[in-house]
């Protein structure tokens, strides 16, 4: 019998294994290529300012779990008890969850009609389109878009950004690259268009024809411009949207079969 291929994923961290959890509970094998760190910041007398007047903004938005744990461990140092009449807001439910947990807070999440976790779906909630003066601290990595401080700003909010992590992006290994390129792999699951661009310099026309799992519809539209043939949009970034997304595209009951005879079908 043909080894079986792997479903491929590329999170950093603890959210890597909770993906690999997820597939991996539905029967599929799965293998990460860990092409991504994440890593704090330095505390710096900015941060530390931050820090001190964060009872003066009105909401706070955090665009990853990674964010939320490295805001609560700087907030657990300079604030014993969280000050109050803050409104948060995260843009996934995974982020929106880590900050619950950490927390304790309610979080306002995109609205379930915009049907995907995104920033774009985060900006269409109603208590996020009049911002006239209103101070907002956006938690985040550095680098990566703009969308939602220059919209936020555009609405009238000042807003401060705050980098809390860096992202280092690293080569797949030997093994890794050249399973790539033989798409010698049942799916690939992506949901960063920063991984997405950076994995496609190992990815050949077979790479291109396996399945490719995203968790958004600009992601999707990145595919298709670096030549994806087969993409799927989970519901969400969490690791029971991807996974569930996973399994309706392969079928559990045939991992075992043959790269061949999938093309032959």
């Amino acid at each position: 019998m043909p080894a079986v291929r792997p479903v491929l994923i590329c999170r950093p961290g603890s959210r890597s294994r909770a993906l690999a959890s997820a597939i991996e509970a539905a029967g599929l094998p799965v293998a990460n290529l860990d092409v991504m760190v994440l890593e704090p910041v330095p505390e710096t007398p900015a941060l530390r300012s931050i820090w001190l007047d964060f009872d003066h903004f009105h909401k706070v938005v955090v665009v990853s779990p990674f964010a939320a744990d490295c805001l609560y461990e700087a907030l657990d140092r300079y604030w014993p008890a969280l000050p109050l009449g803050t409104a948060w807001y995260a843009v996934g439910a995974a982020t929106a969850q880590t900050l619950h947990d950490r927390l304790g807070v309610r979080v306002h999440v995109p609205p379930v009609q915009a049907g995907e976790d995104t920033s774009e779906a985060l900006l269409q909630l109603a208590s996020l389109r009049d911002l006239k003066e209103q101070r907002i601290l956006l938690v985040a990595g550095e680098g990566g878009r703009t969308l939602l401080a220059d919209t936020l700003t555009a609405r009238g909010a000042r807003v401060t950004r705050l980098s809390l992590y860096r992202r280092h992006l690293r080569s797949p290994v030997p093994a890794m690259q050249a399973r790539l390129a033989k798409g010698d792999f049942r799916a690939l699951v992506v949901s960063s268009g920063e991984l997405l661009e950076h994995l496609a310099r190992w990815c050949t026309e077979a790479t291109l024809n396996q399945p490719l799992i995203v968790s958004s519809r600009r992601l999707a539209t990145l595919a298709d411009n670096l030549g994806f043939c087969t993409r799927v949009v989970a519901s969400g970034a969490t690791p029971a949207a991807l996974a569930a997304a996973v399994v309706e595209t392969c079928d559990p009951e045939r991992a075992d079969v043959d790269h061949d005879d999938l093309e032959k079908g």
